[in-house]
């Protein structure tokens, strides 16, 4: 079953270079967690940039690849879709809820998924 994915969880980029660390849009919060994210949460307060992008998608790297003739990394600055599929059965405040299943695109050919731990922690029912 996921887990939704809460302010501290650490994000990865196929095209970047470093991971980055997951911030909830609010205060919305879950039972054994932080803050909980919803598949809105996409901004730069939300997904922080993930050190060098190294995608050709990205018109930086490209031009600088074609004037050094190899591919030069260049700072990432993510654009990102809304995070899909989201929660099945959970919303907050009406929008559907971010779990680490769900993984968003970047506009430069990256794509974003949810790395362990996700934020959300299982608890014992008594």
């Amino acid at each position: 079953m996921p887990n939704l994915v809460c302010t501290g969880a650490t994000l990865q980029c196929s095209s970047g270079t470093t991971p980055a660390t997951f911030r909830a849009t609010g205060t919305r919060r879950v039972s054994a967690g932080g803050p909980a994210g919803v598949v809105t949460d996409v901004t730069l307060e939300n997904v922080p940039p993930f050190g060098l992008c190294m995608s050709l998608g990205n018109p930086q790297v490209r031009q600088a690849t074609a004037a050094l003739g190899q591919l030069s990394p260049q700072p990432c600055q993510p654009l990102l879709s809304l995070w899909s599929p989201g929660a099945t059965r959970v919303t907050i405040g009406g929008v559907t809820a971010l779990d680490d299943s769900s993984q968003c695109m970047c506009d430069y050919i990256g794509v974003v998924t949810v790395k362990t731990p996700p934020g959300q922690k299982a608890t014992s029912l008594p």
